[in-house]
């Protein structure tokens, strides 16, 4: 009874860890505010390409397989990467959009982020510095 306690409490804690926040974020030099989820999610699905109060919003995609996209697309958009997946595969084959550029892990999208002040990516909060802006946190 102890041991299966025991072992209930750890799965649980271990599926809050990992879980972790998500922030949506923007270069430190970009005059966009604050985004709601359905507003980001216009944009990483090529609903949208500008930000709500002008600008071109360029997302920038975590590379396939990584945990923060999967937690990303799922609280975001309400769908899988897969789901993503299948959608932006569905786009490119009636020559109807391109899924946004992916790179790999949160310095990349950082970095993309310095050199395009348009440029709109996601990263685990823990990963937050002066280099960007929040807009949205999940």
């Amino acid at each position: 009874m102890i041991r299966t306690t025991l072992a209930t409490l750890v799965l649980l804690l271990g599926t809050q860890a990992a879980q972790a926040e998500i922030a949506v974020v923007v270069s430190a030099k970009s005059a966009v505010g604050n985004l709601s989820a359905d507003q980001v999610s216009q944009i990483f699905l090529g609903k949208s390409n500008n930000f709500p109060g002008g600008g071109q919003a360029t997302p920038i995609d975590q590379a396939e397989g990584a945990a923060t996209r999967e937690e990303f697309y799922t609280k975001v958009t309400g769908k899988s990467a897969a789901q993503v997946k299948a959608y932006w595969s569905k786009l490119i084959f009636t020559g109807k959009g391109q899924p946004p550029k992916e790179v790999s892990g949160d310095g990349a999208v950082k970095k993309a982020l310095a050199e395009n002040p348009g440029a709109i990516g996601y990263i685990e909060k823990s990963s937050v510095d002066g280099s960007v802006k929040v807009v949205l946190t999940q």
